[in-house]
């Protein structure tokens, strides 16, 4: 059956010689494999792939069989034309980086239109923002309240948080209990919305440390969480 669906693209991975799998995650299905074949066979084809780059946001005409793993698309085009995503190295950093745990955390095939505007609005912000060091810390923190495990802050005048269990604490809790920097940060930015991220100051040191905690955070509540390959290409750029 023929129909429309935003997405946002995920990933993409060469079959064959000729054909691509795009795995994307969608407003109507969430995580959704369309199959582009001979895609890479012809100029024409090629022009085509320019629409699959990391985390673009479309609308697919699709043929959806829900029997089926891999879907076949009919036609594509911009839903959003981002400015300056994937042309800024900086911000591209940040994009292969989220695409990576975005690909990884995501693999429900079922509606989440709260997850998928979150995604979207976040992205559309990020390509109009100029001061986007921290983007990436503050999107994860608020991506854990949509994956199930977002830390609770009824007490976060505690000067402990317990990366185990999500909660502040009083005392210190062992292995998973961090204080300090990082602490300082987590309550900062936990009531913080995205425009107001220019206020967050903090150096390269200290934006790595939080990065690798919110990472462990997300080992800890995701069993198959693997930590992201561009980890340390976002650190190069952003250091």
């Amino acid at each position: 059956m023929l129909t429309k669906n935003n997405s946002i693209v995920l990933s993409k991975l060469k079959y064959r010689d000729y054909d691509l799998i795009v795995k994307c995650y969608t407003q109507q299905r969430g995580v959704v494999s369309y199959m582009l074949k001979g895609v890479l066979k012809s100029k024409k084809g090629l022009s085509k792939t320019v629409y699959f780059q990391a985390l673009s946001q479309l609308q697919i005409e699709e043929n959806y069989k829900p029997s089926q793993s891999l879907h076949f698309i009919r036609e594509v085009k911009f839903n959003y034309i981002y400015k300056s995503l994937h042309n800024n190295i900086y911000k591209s950093a940040i994009v292969i980086f989220l695409s990576e745990i975005l690909s990884n955390v995501l693999k429900e095939e079922e509606k989440n239109e709260g997850l998928f505007d979150y995604i979207e609005t976040a992205l559309q912000y990020l390509d109009n923002e100029d001061n986007f060091s921290n983007f990436h810390l503050l999107f994860l923190l608020k991506l854990t309240r949509y994956l199930g495990f977002q830390p609770e802050n009824i007490d976060e005048n505690y000067p402990y948080f317990n990366l185990q269990s999500g909660i502040f604490e009083a005392s210190d809790q062992g292995i998973y209990s961090i204080s300090g920097d990082n602490l300082t940060l987590l309550k900062r930015l936990l009531g913080t919305k995205f425009d107001a991220l220019d206020t967050i100051k903090i150096n390269a040191k200290q934006r790595q440390e939080f990065l690798n905690m919110l990472l462990y955070y997300f080992e800890l509540h995701l069993g198959s969480f693997k930590k992201p390959k561009s980890l340390q290409v976002l650190n190069d750029v952003f250091h």
